[in-house]
Parts: C-alpha cells; structure tokens; sequence
C-alpha cells in the first residue's frame, strides 16, 4: 500500500515539474498567443455570440485551476529544497546562528522580534563603518 502511494507521489511529482517546465518554455507562451488569436480571429464567424466567449473563458478557467496546483507543487518541493540548503549552510559555518534555521517555524510575534534583533544588528554594523570612514 505503501509502496502504490509513493508511486503515485513519484508519479505526481514528476508530471507536476514536467508540466512546470513545459508551460515555461516560449513555444507554450506563443501556442497560447495563437489559441487566443484564433479564438480572436473567429468572432464574426460565430456573431461574437455568448457561445463563443464561454468556449475561451471555460478553457481558460479551466486550465489556470489545474495549474495553480501543479505550480503550487513545484514551488513548494523548490523551497522546501532551498531551506534545506540554507539549513546546511547556518549549520556548517562557525560563528553562524542556529537559532535561525528554524525560522519557518515561528509565529508572527517571534519572526518580528528575529527581525527586530537583525535590523539592529546592521544598524550598529552601520555605524560602526561610518565612524571607521570618518575617524
């Protein structure tokens, strides 16, 4: 049972980047631009009727729903990956701060005061440089 899910994982997984670099590519882009000219270009044949606006708003409809999920899907694999490598990066360089490799995980309230603490960090590393130029 396992097994058949991560399957079907693996299988979503790799249709949803698939699909997410095909509808990057220019070729998608200028299919598109000529679906929509076509579309264009036939209504006087159908008398620009209610018919022939449903055809393009239904497909159009259509294809943003399913796409907000697989783009969604993609996005988050990507960014899961990058926080992953950004972990990986504050853990192994000395000096770094692991309390901010954990920072998804915090609430509104404690992400501000993180905020608050780096801002006034490069606030006095600001005004450390200015008094070196100067003095």
């Amino acid at each position: 049972m396992a097994e058949e899910r991560g399957k079907k994982r693996s299988f979503f997984r790799q249709f949803a980047k698939w699909t997410a670099c095909q509808t990057g590519r220019p070729i998608t882009f200028i299919s598109a631009v000529i679906i929509v000219a076509i579309w264009a270009f036939t209504g006087p044949m159908f008398h620009y009727s209610d018919t022939w606006q449903l055809v393009i708003n239904t497909g159009t409809t259509i294809v943003t729903f399913l796409m907000v999920f697989l783009i969604q899907n993609t996005q988050n694999r990507d960014s899961q990956a990058v926080q992953l490598k950004l972990d990986e990066l504050i853990r192994a360089v000395q000096g770094a701060s692991n309390e901010v490799i954990e920072l998804e995980e915090l609430d509104e309230d404690e992400l501000e005061q993180v905020r608050d603490k780096y801002l006034n960090l490069a606030k006095e590393a600001k005004k450390e440089l200015e008094e070196a130029q100067t003095g």
